[in-house]
């Protein structure tokens, strides 16, 4: 069987730069008419290796950025581009992330049509405050409305995207927001803490004393209490920051948890081609001009020895909640945790951070409260 690998398709332009943001993203009104052709023609370029020909997708994710800032007329021809010229499985997963006020019934019902069966809405907060503090262009009634589109659609594996942890939220607030969102039944919820990103405008806030942010164990209590909240409402917690609906799991991002391969299209997009990583360019003029004149748009090239690729299986595998199997480690790389990392592990364990034994590593309950410590320590 021919192994099936996924295809990430970055669209990098928003209406606005949220402060917080350190994603390859551009705020623009009228995003490139162009720059979906040169997407399709990355897409035969890569196509046309002997990795790609050898594989089968089973994933597309088209992400952001704001894909939806493109209307229907330009996102339909882009998916079945895509679609015509790579082999996918006869029912791929394809997801298209959006925020709420590029969104309107008759765009999700034509990307419902176009094949689209995976909604993610990056909503954050229902709080006008509180989106307003950190510079989104969203407001809570297009959020409310966008949830409800996408229930005329008939999408019925939507994701909504939540932050904890941001500036004047407290904990009554947070749990308002996970409440509202829960009305919707949503099949996938994920819960970012938010991290000040160098760059950013709230990052330069903070170095200026002019932010406050929640004390730590107030976004402990908040990361706590959402798993508590989602375990009574039936979610399955399967990632650091995503919970489920049984069998709702983003197959996508599993890939990636995985330590799989996949190909990255567009603008500052990466690939993973079974170790070998390519990374494209980030601006997006560039990218186009490299295409137009029949150039890859490569910026740089990275394969990945065994150690490195040891580590980053390791990390990315203890995002997921049930770990990591030792034994498959071992086979594929010829390492143990054990004897790679040593004492690291055992201040891990006994600092209850880190559960481990013969067969399986995990992030404690804990420590997936705490996962970007932890994991920062292991790379």
């Amino acid at each position: 069987m021919r192994e099936r690998v996924g295809i990430y398709v970055h669209i990098p332009f928003c209406l606005s730069k949220c402060a917080y943001c350190a994603f390859a993203s551009w705020p623009c009104l009228r995003p490139p008419s162009l720059y979906p052709a040169a997407i399709l023609a990355q897409a035969r370029q890569m196509a046309a290796l002997p990795w790609s020909r050898d594989r089968v997708f089973s994933t597309l994710f088209i992400g952001g950025g704001t894909p939806t800032i493109y209307p229907a007329a330009t996102l339909k021809p882009l998916l079945s581009g895509l679609r015509e010229i790579f082999n996918f499985v006869p029912a791929p997963e394809i997801t298209i992330e959006s925020n709420p006020n590029t969104l309107s019934l008759d765009l999700l019902q034509s990307l419902r049509q176009a094949g689209v069966n995976r909604l993610s809405i990056g909503i954050q907060s229902f709080n006008d405050d509180l989106l307003k503090g950190v510079g989104r262009s969203h407001t809570r009634q297009e959020a409310l409305q966008a949830l409800a589109w996408a229930g005329k659609a008939e999408f019925t594996n939507v994701n909504i995207d939540l932050i904890y942890g941001l500036p004047g939220q407290s904990m009554q607030s947070f749990a308002a927001d996970l409440t509202l969102a829960l009305e919707f039944a949503p099949a996938h919820l994920a819960l970012y803490q938010l991290t000040l990103e160098e760059g950013t405008v709230l990052a330069r806030a903070m170095a200026d004393q002019q932010l406050h942010l929640p004390e730590e164990d107030q976004v402990i209590e908040m990361e706590l209490a959402a798993q508590a909240t989602l375990g009574r409402a039936g979610y399955e917690h399967y990632e650091v920051a995503n919970f489920c609906r049984p069998g709702r799991q983003c197959r996508h991002n599993l890939n990636y948890w995985q330590n799989g391969s996949y190909l990255g299209l567009g603008a500052a997009a990466v690939s993973c081609l079974s170790g070998l990583r390519i990374s494209n360019v980030a601006s997006p003029g560039r990218y186009q001009r490299q295409l137009n004149s029949g150039q890859a748009p490569y910026a740089e090239v990275e394969a990945l020895g065994r150690a490195a690729s040891f580590r980053e299986t390791v990390i990315m595998g203890l995002r997921r909640c049930q770990g990591v199997k030792i034994a498959e480690l071992k086979q594929r790389f010829a390492l143990t945790p054990q004897g790679y990392y040593q004492e690291i592990l055992d201040e891990l364990v006994v600092d209850g951070l880190l559960l481990i034994d013969q067969e399986r590593m995990a992030l404690s309950q804990r420590g997936l409260a705490l996962a970007n410590q932890v994991l920062h320590r292991l790379v």
